[in-house]
């Protein structure tokens, strides 16, 4: 029996105020192998906060890991303990948000500028689970974008056990660029990061950045061990829908965005039953139809009437009326 590509294959990146709860739950219903990330959560919210709405999930978003935003090891190799409690399929270390918030915290991007307290982190984090614990990082940030830089950033976290490296391919100004545009205006080098994996061809190295759909996606996995979707896995969500077929190799028929919505029903259901708000739940799917007809329909309707008090199911059914039967039952 041929064995199945680990998940890192595919993954959609962590986006923070975009990959909570309820959007996770929302792309398992169009792909069961994808490996998904929350949003970024920071030792401090884990540790001083209310745990469970910082890590509580569905089961059904297996396999599903934490990114954890911090700098100091043992409270770091805390989160990490718990996050093995919750459940978690993966621990990964923000060292790539460029923020001016998460700078002035002592970690993300900035961190590039520390590999010493990386290797220190990473080391507590694998102390406290049997989780893998992965690093997410760019190519170099301010003025240390050199590729020596690079590599003795990977080989200073590797000493320290770290073998999954995932890779934003984009060097980050942490001062005069905001994070919006540290995703836009700074060059995007897939070339560095194939350098990277052609010299450490033993660590596992994931490409993200500029991958739009599962075209590039899988043409990154020519050379790279696996591929982050970013924006346009949120943005366009119904690309994620042929991924376990056409990524992973399984021979299963990719659902259809109307099958998606009713998978997904149960869920916002049993969410409206806690006080969950509709909106809160619906807005991970305004790119399902689009570029289709009757998507404009379908984002109106969610977005006109999902945020009105005691809004229910009744909304979802609206919204799907005005969208054709030929595009909500259409496979890729």
């Amino acid at each position: 029996m041929t064995a199945l590509p680990p998940p890192h294959t595919l993954s959609v990146a962590p986006m923070m105020d975009w990959t909570d709860r309820h959007c996770r739950v929302f792309h398992r219903t169009l792909t069961k192998r994808t490996l998904l990330y929350t949003e970024m959560v920071t030792t401090g919210a884990i540790l001083r906060g209310d745990q469970e709405r910082h890590l509580g999930y569905d089961p059904a978003e297996h396999p599903v890991a934490l990114q954890l935003g911090g700098s100091d090891a043992a409270a770091l190799a805390e989160c990490t303990r718990i996050a093995t409690q919750y459940g978690y399929d993966e621990v990964n270390l923000n060292c790539g948000c460029p923020s001016d918030r998460v700078s002035s915290g002592q970690f993300g991007a900035c961190l590039m500028g520390t590999p010493d307290t990386v290797a220190r982190a990473v080391e507590a984090m694998r102390g406290a689970t049997h989780l893998p614990v992965t690093v997410k990082h760019r190519i170099g940030i301010d003025d240390l974008d050199s590729y020596e830089h690079l590599t003795h950033f990977v080989k200073t976290v590797e000493a320290a056990g770290c073998d999954t490296f995932i890779v934003h391919a984009r060097k980050a100004w942490l001062s005069g660029l905001s994070p919006r545009e540290n995703r836009e205006v700074p060059p995007l080098r897939h070339d560095v990061v194939r350098q990277l994996k052609a010299d450490f061809p033993h660590l596992t190295t994931v490409l993200n950045g500029g991958l739009l759909n599962l075209e590039t996606a899988a043409g990154a996995l020519a050379w790279a061990d696996g591929a982050m979707i970013g924006r346009a896995a949120y943005q366009e969500p119904y690309i994620l829908a042929a991924a376990d077929r056409d990524i992973f190799g399984q021979d299963t028929s990719p659902v259809t965005r109307r099958e998606a919505i009713e998978a997904f029903l149960p869920y916002v259901a049993a969410q409206l039953e806690r006080g969950q708000p509709l909106n809160r739940m619906l807005r991970h799917t305004l790119g399902l139809f689009a570029g289709q007809p009757g998507a404009r329909h379908w984002k109106r309707t969610v977005s006109e009437q999902g945020h009105q008090p005691g809004a229910g199911l009744e909304v979802v059914r609206a919204a799907l009326a005005g969208v054709p039967d030929e595009v909500l039952d259409d496979r890729p």
